[in-house]
């Protein structure tokens, strides 16, 4: 199997894409080129004219500088990444940017770059098989059943989402997840001798994976390690792959220099040399094309598991049908009926709670009808209220669970969250306190770049949590997560507004949502049809008076004290109207007119939320006012906090009067 010139063409392409860019890393490349080789042309099933087939093995590059590898595999197998595509590495708007973008019609299954989260993605990728597998698959039928592979190297062991992720995944012995480390010793600053000694073979022995030791360029011992990795069901495998960054290059291969930067054209001759590479850039041999394409077996595998899912279908209809819905993301039949009468029903019984404790109430609904959904805390599931009546605990003795305990793992949570999503099949939300999202922020980010419609629950969304203290009370993280694109952010005033934002975000095709609840009970809200169907919006009215004088906005537990103050200052003669706001990032995307219709410019506006106020000003005249926090909080009980911060009704009349005073 160890053909050269199949593996020298990974090589070259990488590096001339690399060359041609002027931008790059060619150093992972071509040291793991024999690994690509064994792993691509002799176990990996795919099928490049499906890209979307549900049972292919996922494939994600964690070690996602190392790109042109990715894409030349892709191109040689036959996705539809051209030559010129390669040609075009890193340029404005290609289908070869920098690191991996997700897109799934290209073969590309994860956004990676950002090192450690691939790897937490792959163990995502692997519960969802892991789950699906237990529920759909019969005695004789296995319509899921394929592995997650990744490649990995120094810098994703080093950061620590990759300790969250893999020791979570020991514990559920995801025995379908194999992994690559490209021990080549070597990151951007030199060897990493210096920085990074620990003993991995030891590490990952004690998180409970297989673990394997191989000469990283020896396509054979690699294969063969491959199949060692598949007879283990019960553990992950890590298959230790020393290899030397930059194979080939006379004069930079094994050092730094390979790593980040271009070879150059005089180091590329000599390499050429060194290799027997005699083919002129991105010039390959029609020998070599035929040796590396895919899409004849890809096709043949795709059409033995067509035929799994007839027989499934003949054998068993209902779990068929189920598993073809769950495929295709369609939401259960008659869901939208079920789902009006179940708001109806927060709306007849809405009564003073948590808005934490209004999400339980939802889950309860959510859960039960939508068996695809999967939640899960990290560490603080009777805090979040994210275990429902219809929820089951997911481990090794019952991998049906429908909820995860993933420990104090904020960051590994969500992106393992992206793993699940990415698979398919499954619809994860995972929660923390809000304060925490600091920890996760970055697969926060990723969810948004992809496109993915994640599901991110975050209790405790104050300093109205009280004595814990400003180490556990947000201040500026509301900010934070509307300044990310394409991410929609809920902050309900109670039960009625988290049913809505429960809804948008389980019927999210292409946005993540962050669902954001109170420690603090809010009050119910009055509501008429035609309000409660203007919740989706993202911000409407409560009140509203041709005669109003002033606007007061809120969102989530504030909205109450804006009613009140409206009331008292309805008593002086002043007519307010009151807008509730419980998703901003939706109200900011709609159309010019509904907004101008809400927030009314020729009106003095007062704003108030628990949260630095920055997030408001774009709705804002110069001269409105918001009633925000812009230090961090203090150790107290929160009616004590409440007041000293100036959240209470004779302040909010106080700041209203001065605003029409101006």
């Amino acid at each position: 199997m160890n053909n050269p010139d199949q593996i020298n063409a990974l090589r070259f392409l990488s590096i001339d894409g690399v060359q041609r860019a002027n931008s790059g890393h060619p150093g992972m490349p071509m040291g793991m080129a024999e690994i690509a080789t064994a792993l691509w042309k002799e176990h990996l099933n795919h099928n490049p004219s499906n890209p979307h087939w549900f049972n292919r093995d996922r494939f994600v590059l964690s070690n996602g500088h190392g790109s042109m590898l990715l894409y030349s595999l892709l191109h040689l197998t036959g996705y539809d990444i051209s030559i010129d595509d390669l040609k075009n590495f890193r340029q404005l708007k290609s289908k070869t940017p920098g690191h991996p973008e997700f897109d799934l019609d290209l073969g590309i299954e994860t956004t990676t770059g950002p090192l450690g989260q691939g790897i937490a993605n792959a163990v995502g990728m692997a519960i969802s098989e892991k789950m699906l597998a237990a529920e759909f698959n019969t005695s004789n039928l296995n319509p899921i059943d394929h592995y997650t592979y990744t490649f990995l190297g120094d810098g994703c062991l080093m950061e620590g989402i990759s300790h969250e992720a893999c020791s979570f995944a020991g514990t559920h012995q995801l025995g379908k997840l194999i992994c690559f480390y490209d021990q080549n010793g070597i990151s951007i600053d030199g060897e990493i001798e210096n920085w990074f000694t620990d003993d991995t073979v030891k590490r990952f022995d004690s998180y409970g994976w297989q673990t394997i030791s191989v000469d990283g360029h020896d396509v054979d011992a690699i294969s063969s390690a491959i199949e060692l990795a598949k007879e283990e069901s019960a553990m992950p495998t890590m298959i230790f792959c020393k290899t030397t960054i930059g194979f080939g290059s006379p004069n930079k291969s094994g050092t730094s220099d390979a790593h980040g930067s271009p070879l150059g054209d005089e180091e590329i001759l000599k390499t050429r040399e060194a290799l027997g590479w005699i083919h002129q850039p991105f010039d390959i041999p029609g020998s070599i094309y035929e040796s590396w394409n895919a899409v004849s077996d890809g096709q043949s595998k795709n059409n033995e598991w067509d035929s799994i899912m007839a027989s499934l279908k003949e054998e068993n209809l209902a779990k068929y049908n189920e598993l073809s819905r769950r495929i295709s993301g369609d939401l259960p039949e008659d869901f939208e009926k079920k789902y009006n009468d179940f708001l109806q029903h927060c709306d007849t019984e809405n009564a003073s709670m948590a808005t934490r404790k209004a999400s339980q109430v939802c889950l309860d609904f959510f859960v039960k009808e939508m068996p695809e959904l999967v939640g899960g805390s990290a560490d603080l599931t009777p805090s979040n209220n994210t275990f429902s009546k219809s929820s089951t605990t997911f481990s090794n003795e019952n991998p049906t669970g429908n909820h995860i305990n993933y420990g104090v793992r904020e960051f590994g949570m969500s992106a393992i969250m992206n793993g699940m999503v990415l698979h398919g099949g499954i619809k994860p939300y995972g929660a923390t306190f809000l304060v925490f999202t600091d920890y996760a922020r970055n697969a926060i980010r990723l969810s948004a770049l992809m496109g993915i419609p994640n599901i991110f629950v975050y209790t405790h969304d104050s300093i109205a949590l009280g004595e814990d203290g400003p180490t556990h009370q947000p201040v500026e993280h509301m900010v934070t997560l509307r300044s990310t694109p394409n991410l929609n952010n809920w902050r309900p005033a109670d039960l009625v507004e988290t049913a809505v934002a429960w809804e948008n975000a389980v019927t999210s095709t292409n946005t993540p949502t962050c669902l954001i609840f109170s420690r603090q009970n809010t009050s119910p809200i009055t509501r008429n049809a035609n309000q409660i169907s203007d919740i989706k919006k993202g911000g409407y009215f409560i009140r509203e008076s041709a005669e109003a004088q002033i606007t007061l906005m809120a969102s989530g537990s504030e909205l109450q004290m804006m009613l009140d103050a409206a009331d008292a200052l309805n008593e002086e003669g002043i007519v307010s109207n009151v807008v509730s706001m419980p998703c901003l990032d939706i109200f900011l995307a709609s159309s010019d007119e509904y907004q101008s219709s809400i927030v009314k410019k020729d009106l003095p506006i007062l704003v108030a939320e628990l949260a630095h106020p920055n997030s408001w000003y774009k709705l804002l005249n110069k001269t409105d006012k918001v009633l925000g926090i812009e230090t961090f909080g203090e150790s107290a009980p929160a009616n004590i906090l409440l007041d000293h911060f100036g959240f209470t009704t004779p302040n909010v009349i106080k700041m209203a009067k001065s605003l029409l005073d101006e």
